[in-house]
């Protein structure tokens, strides 16, 4: 059986391939402890759950409009209107089976053959993949720890070319939870606004932001902006709906949300019926305490993670603004981060993801979305393993 070129070029998630061998030696009766896996640990709200179990009693299982029903697209627009200042219709949202299916039907709707895709190193694992899978060019910035791994005007004038299609941007960024302000928002858009470059913004973690700062949508920074700028976001992380599969789009180009919901009408259709109506309650402020609630433990968490980590000799890691990762600095260690990780993970049993994953050597990212005593057992693994190499 001959195979399509692009299948063949698509690689596996390491983040994702990773979790798995972890589960793998952990069903053989290993003692692992898994801190790769981009999940929170929290259950779903009740207030959620409880809305699925009404729509199912009620018969809402039918199929529903591709693009998402109106009733959870209107409660899209009024949580990005109230919480980050920009104004969509229903018409310019389309709903999607996760934020990735989203990234999926947008870059499958803008991407041909050579067209080029400016990402900031690190960068999660897909959005390369993607790229490489509809025929662009990915062109990568590459930062540090030195300007917090976050690009400046003047690293993205000097990658900006006449093939220029998309910038990426992510904020909270996962692998290394940084986040960019308004301020350097501003400055990004004065470096590509002479442009035609269209902004993904991946906002997936927007929830989680910590120490008081204040996320800032790049869509509103301004009209033209606003109009440049395709908003991609979900439940997944905010309100710990990883399987629920919700994820959606948002973009002032009626004709790209369009072309996406006939490319979904042709592959997936509507997402889940079920999840839909459960949604609206997060959307609608329903789950603000849940939420929360969420943000404080996972700050108890980060600046216990931050604080041991760098405890240990060799060892060094910045303090994240959002997300849930830790981006640790192994590089006095080993600059082959994929020998580490494998290495950490046969003689302790701990399961990091490769900095290489993310397209930055000398780094392994640590998932701090699991429990103080598993962080602190796993960090006393991390010390026990470094210390034996001397």
């Amino acid at each position: 059986m001959k195979y399509s070129n692009r299948i063949t070029k698509l690689n596996e998630s390491l983040t994702i391939a990773i979790s798995s061998l972890a589960r793998e030696l952990k069903a053989q009766g290993k003692d692992v402890l898994s801190f790769s896996a981009g999940e929170p640990d929290f259950d779903t709200p009740k207030s959620i759950k409880d809305e699925a179990i009404r729509a199912i009693n009620s018969g809402f299982t039918k199929y529903t409009q591709v693009s998402g029903i109106n009733e959870l697209k209107a409660a899209i627009c009024k949580k990005l209107e109230s919480q980050n200042n920009l104004k969509y219709e229903p018409s310019e949202i389309i709903v999607s089976n996760g934020a990735k299916h989203s990234l999926f039907n947008v870059f499958s709707a803008l991407i041909d053959k050579d067209d080029e895709v400016i990402i900031p190193s690190p960068y999660w694992v897909t959005y390369p993949e993607l790229v490489n899978y509809f025929g662009g060019k990915s062109v990568f910035i590459e930062t540090s720890e030195e300007i917090d791994f976050k690009i400046t005007p003047k690293l993205l004038k000097e990658v900006i070319t006449s093939k220029s299609k998309l910038l990426i941007l992510t904020s909270p960024s996962n692998p290394t939870g940084m986040v960019y302000t308004k301020e350097e928002l501003e400055g990004i858009y004065g470096a590509i606004k002479e442009s035609n470059i269209i902004i993904i913004s991946d906002e997936i973690y927007e929830q989680l932001v910590y120490d008081n700062i204040k996320f800032t949508s790049p869509g509103s920074i301004n009209d033209d902006m606003l109009q440049r700028t395709i908003t991609i976001n979900g439940l997944s992380k905010s309100t710990s709906m990883t399987g629920w599969r919700i994820g959606y789009a948002a973009s002032k180009d009626k004709k790209l949300i369009k072309l996406m919901d006939s490319l979904q009408s042709q592959s997936t259709s509507n997402i889940n019926s079920i999840t839909q109506k459960a949604s609206i309650i997060s959307l609608n402020g329903d789950c603000n305490a849940d939420i929360e609630n969420f943000n404080k433990e996972f700050q108890k968490r980060r600046d216990l993670a931050h604080k041991l980590i760098n405890n240990i000799s060799n060892l060094s890691v910045k303090l994240p603004q959002g997300a849930f990762y830790l981006f640790i600095n192994i590089s006095k260690v080993n600059k082959d981060s994929m020998k580490f990780c494998k290495d950490l993970l046969e003689k302790e049993g701990v399961a990091l993801v490769p900095g290489i994953a993310f397209g930055m050597e000398g780094y392994a990212r640590f998932s701090f979305a699991c429990g103080e005593e598993q962080i602190k057992e796993g960090i006393k693994r991390i010390e026990k393993y470094i210390l034996n190499l001397s």
